[in-house]
């Protein structure tokens, strides 16, 4: 079997709308399409050896036991692959369990689908899946155990912490967007200008002051000292010469620490003698120059969480130990412990499993065992010198039991420091108590304070605290997010997106778009290129100046990675027609349409779907949208916007010259068509068509008539507002249009436009696109020769896997079956066939440029003008000059 490619799958996509982290694998199964698995023997049985909890598989039958019957019954193996990945995520620690498996159309080829949990997780298990089919095709041992491993390694490298991951799953909850930052725990929840930021249980709105006090141990300990909170009498030390003063003022017993720790990194607690002492200085300095001695306090160690300057909750903790059975060795002990099913590898369960470490060993010799040493019956031994959940600490939760005083005290101390997230480590003999009463003390105050001991400990109530955060973070009556218009279809949708995004712009929004063209952040461009995908969406999203987003959706994106956002509050789609067809496996128009349908199917319920009525494909999506609907036609005699404004529906019609708005009975004028610069007086019905959708969106919006009617009079096609859209510049003795228009739906778009136009000749620059089905490229060629009288055939910088001889072969026979005494010119490099075109002009034609280029092809023509319209200014030709 050969993988052929692999894509991952963000938002919502082409399989699924609601299913936002899919790995899609093209899978080449080979020879294995003539042996389906009921025809390898003993395939079945070392599968189900192999793998004895795919029984819980149910697959299409519908019941446990469900797809080992279908191997037993005979299935192909792209549809094992499928399984397998997930089982091998489940199994390490990741349940997954959405899959499918469909042919690409190739013999022997198929699209094999699948959710993941982490993404480079999700892509090994997809190589993985393959080789453990081989293998067991072959009968060949394979070490699944290692490949288990691996994946969990991955997942730790890979995934938000507990703590970081709590906080998004609460904003999920709440319907909350939010995007991944970088590799680490950095993460934007909402849009735009609306959005908020966390990393770890650092919040945006949280003090860099107070963070840089929290940090540095002795500054904290001073200011609660000053203020009165119970804290351990200690000093900072540099050296063993400190150290020996300290311990003099301080005595025994004591505890070590890093200035700048955290985490209990470096820290060391319970030191009663010298050498010990300087170990533990040693160990401190490798995190901090600075160290800091102070008195151990006894009781226990106490954890109190406040959030917004609110006490939230409460954990008692306990270092990983073992307690003895006077049987059993300190490493069996170990094992016995890390066998409870709540223990785990990492973050992946409640617990985490302990190991033997470094410090386990020092802990151990300085109380004369070893790992093999037997502890007597009900002995406690504790493994580790900090109470960390990471190092296999446990945690009971203490919050229902906390004394009012120490809640008084732990809200008081968050206020000191100035920290609105704030962990404060307590340890006091009984927290029922207050801790100035029993000799308890602050010994911390943690900025980025873990949740794990709260979310999940392993006794009493777990507590949500995740929930105060987003609280804090979006208090009732704000908004997390920015109005989004997304914009898919075949053509128009550029202009339509412009369009959209100077109505917004002209209503007083500060806009970010994307386009085939680039991203612009308040209408200056950001990025060039094709900026139609999710990476382009989410960088107008993550820019916090942006209040309002439009977002040309094209195919390319959604099949390579899905949609860059979950919803939008509205989704157009202005066509669907016979383009990039036979790539990415979308062989028809019927799967071309599916494609575009993402959009509107990601629209919220309380947003607009607005759809082309006088497109079949595109009338059709209605039927899988939950949102509302608005419609759009040229006809306003289309029986479907009858029906659906009889039914209360809102619509956008051409009538009586007017683009209006159609609100059940009721008619809204907009604007005359006459009015709008982008009709070209109404000569480009397209033109029209495109306005349509961005009338309508407005309208869903609540924009006011007089503003869109302003947007709409102002937008004025041309190489800064509309690059590429129908660019005319006028010359003395002809006119030359630029045009992006690369399909045959778009060469008709344009060949109705150039009937209305009188000029003679109309010359056009050409090109076949490579990656299109040979019928696409004859097809342009026949309309093309249609549309012109001449014709100069250029070539794409990019020819997309097909030679230049291929490419005028098909557009020849194209041009020649509908005129075969046409003039055509081959002329290669663009530049060459448009210097050609203008130099040889004759008066009165028009020269339409289909360019690859855009602004290659209008710097060009506009230097041709600059040199035509040259002018000077004379002395004499200056109003109002006084004589001499």
């Amino acid at each position: 079997m050969e993988i052929l490619d692999i894509r991952v799958m963000r938002g919502p996509n082409y399989w699924s709308i609601r299913r936002h982290k899919l790995v899609v694998m093209k899978l080449d199964i080979q020879e294995m399409e003539e042996l389906p698995s009921n025809k390898v023997p003993g395939f079945s049985e070392r599968m189900e050896k192999m793998f004895p909890t795919m029984y819980a598989h149910e697959c299409s039958e519908g019941h446990p036991g469900g797809f080992f019957k279908r191997v037993k019954d005979g299935t192909w193996m792209g549809h094992v692959v499928e399984h397998i990945a997930l089982e091998i995520q489940t199994l390490a620690g990741m349940d997954c369990g959405f899959g499918r498996t469909r042919s690409t159309g190739q013999h022997g080829v198929y699209n094999v689908v699948f959710n993941y949990a982490e993404e480079k997780v999700g892509i090994f298990a997809a190589k993985s899946a393959v080789r453990i089919v081989e293998a067991l095709i072959a009968g060949k041992e394979y070490d699944l155990a290692e490949d288990i491993q691996r994946m969990r390694e991955m997942r730790e490298d890979e995934r938000l912490g507990p703590s970081t991951g709590s906080i998004v799953e609460e904003a999920i909850k709440r319907k909350i967007p939010w995007i991944r930052l970088n590799r680490n725990s950095l993460v934007q929840l909402g849009y735009g200008v609306n959005q908020r930021r966390i990393q770890a249980t650092v919040a945006s709105t949280t003090s860099s002051i107070a963070v840089e006090i929290a940090c540095d141990k002795e500054e904290t300990k001073n200011l609660l000292e000053a203020a009165s909170v119970p804290v351990p009498r200690g000093r900072v030390v540099y050296d063993e010469e400190d150290l020996e003063s300290a311990l003099k003022r301080i005595g025994y017993p004591v505890v070590i620490k890093p200035v700048g720790g955290n985490h209990g990194r470096g820290a060391t607690i319970n030191i009663t003698t010298w050498d010990e002492a300087v170990v533990a200085l040693a160990a401190a300095k490798r995190i901090s120059r600075g160290v800091i001695v102070e008195r151990f306090i006894t009781g226990y160690d106490h954890r109190l969480l406040v959030i917004n300057y609110q006490f939230i909750a409460a954990a008692k903790r306990t270092p990983a130990l073992v307690i003895g059975d006077g049987k059993n060795s300190i490493q069996q002990l170990v094992e016995i412990v890390n066998k409870d099913p709540r223990r785990g590898y990492g973050h992946e369960k409640v617990l985490t499993a302990i190991k033997i470490d470094d410090t386990t060993l020092a802990i151990l010799k300085e109380k004369g065992l070893t790992v093999d040493s037997i502890l007597p019956d009900g002995e406690e031994l504790h493994l580790k010198r900090t109470a960390n959940l990471s190092t296999g600490g446990t945690s009971t939760d203490v919050t229902d039991i906390v004394h009012p005083y120490n809640v008084f005290m732990a809200e008081r101390i968050a206020r000191i420091i100035g920290l609105d997230i704030c962990g404060i480590d307590i340890m006091t003999p009984d927290i029922r108590e207050p801790m100035h009463e029993n000799g308890g003390a602050v010994l911390e105050v943690n900025a980025g304070p873990g949740f794990r001991m709260h979310i999940a400990p392993i006794e009493g109530l777990p507590r949500n605290v995740a929930e105060p955060v987003i609280d804090m973070l979006y208090p009732p009556g704000s908004t997390y997010r920015i109005p989004i218009i997304a914009v898919s279809g075949t053509n128009g949708k550029t202009t339509t997106t412009r369009l959209i995004a100077h109505m917004v712009k002209t209503v007083g929004f500060k806009v970010g778009f994307t386009t085939t063209d680039g991203i612009y952040i308040q209408n200056r461009m950001v990025e060039q290129g094709d900026c139609t995908g999710p990476v382009s969406a989410e960088f107008v999203l993550k820019d916090p100046t942006v209040n309002f987003a439009v977002l040309e959706c094209a195919r390319g994106g959604i099949l390579k990675a899905g949609l860059g956002f979950h919803n939008c509050d509205v989704g157009i789609v202005t066509n669907v027609a016979a383009d990039h067809l036979g790539l990415k496996d979308i062989n028809t128009i019927e799967e071309m349409a599916r494609v575009k349908s993402v959009v509107p199917e990601s629209v919220l319920p309380e947003g607009y779907a607005i759809l082309n009525a006088d497109d079949d494909l595109v009338y059709d999506m209605r039927r899988n949208i939950s949102a509302k609907i608005a419609l759009f036609s040229l006809d306003e005699n289309n029986p479907r916007i009858i029906k659906h404004c009889e039914n209360g529906g809102i619509a956008a019609i051409v009538e009586n010259g007017y683009i209006t708005i159609c609100k059940g009975t009721w008619k809204i004028r907009v604007d005359k068509v006459l009015n709008i610069p982008l009709t070209f007086s109404g000569k480009a019905v397209f033109m029209i068509q495109n306005v349509l959708p961005a009338v309508l969106a407005g309208f869903v919006q609540g924009f006011k008539l007089e503003d869109m009617r302003l947007a709409l009079e102002t937008f004025i096609p041309s190489p800064t507002q509309t690059p590429g859209r129908m660019n005319i510049f006028q010359f003395k003795n002809f006119d030359v249009m630029v045009d992006y228009a690369h399909n045959p739906a778009g060469f008709q778009a344009l060949a109705r436009f150039h009937d209305k136009l009188d000029s003679k000749p109309k010359i056009g620059i050409i090109a076949g696109v490579g990656d299109r089905r040979d019928e696409d490229i004859v097809q342009l060629g026949t309309v093309a020769a249609q549309m012109f009288d001449e014709i100069i055939i250029r070539q794409d910088k990019n020819l997309r896997g097909r030679t230049e001889e291929e490419i005028i072969d098909l557009m020849m026979k194209g041009i020649k079956a509908e005129s075969a005494d046409k003039k055509v010119t081959v002329i290669p490099k663009e530049s060459a066939a448009i210097e050609y075109a203008i130099k040889n002009a004759k008066k009165g034609s028009f020269i339409t440029i289909c360019s690859d280029v855009i602004p290659d092809a209008l710097e060009q023509i506009m230097k041709y003008k600059e040199d035509e319209d040259h002018f000077e200014i004379h002395k004499e030709d200056i109003p109002s000059t006084v004589s001499a």
